[in-house]
């Protein structure tokens, strides 16, 4: 009964943000864009720890799209809402590696190569995501609430969106 209401909502949110206020399309253009930025700040340092100092970050045209879809992870964030933090990080982090290594597996597929390839790392799932990657995607996560409520709250206030 409770996955059937939390479907339901999944539906009316798509319904109410494509139909009736066009704003599902700004919310992911703002999280494929925030999505890049964020994947070109966490290359950069990478590249920086590993003694490029000219700080060179990179991302993939495949992950806006990617990182778009996050727009569809909202009902979900206001279904989780109530749960304690770590339980809500610890979600988040399953439901990323989720979507990593199934969009990774696809790509694969589709086009024969994944455009990131994690296999040199000895905590890595078929190339597609990396164990080590946990407290990361946990905070992202976390992260990810913060934004949405931002969206919700300041833009739509002010009807930005």
């Amino acid at each position: 009964m409770m996955q059937q209401n939390c479907f339901k909502r999944v539906l009316l949110h798509i319904y109410l943000l494509i139909v009736k206020d066009n704003s599902m399309l700004k919310r992911f253009a703002i999280y494929g864009a925030l999505g890049w930025i964020m994947e070109i700040l966490w290359t950069a340092v990478w590249s920086g720890m590993q003694g490029d100092w000219k700080l060179r970050g990179h991302t993939y045209l495949w992950m806006f799209p990617i990182y778009g879809m996050a727009v569809f992870l909202e009902p979900i964030h206001d279904y989780l809402r109530k749960l304690p933090v770590f339980l809500r990080g610890l979600l988040w982090m399953a439901f990323i590696y989720a979507i990593e290594y199934t969009t990774g597996w696809l790509l694969d597929l589709m086009l024969g190569v994944c455009p990131w390839d994690y296999s040199a790392s000895p905590l890595s799932v078929d190339g597609y995501i990396r164990l080590d990657y946990a407290p990361a995607w946990m905070i992202a996560g976390l992260a990810f609430e913060k934004i949405h409520d931002f969206l919700d709250q300041f833009l739509g206030r002010y009807k930005i969106l």
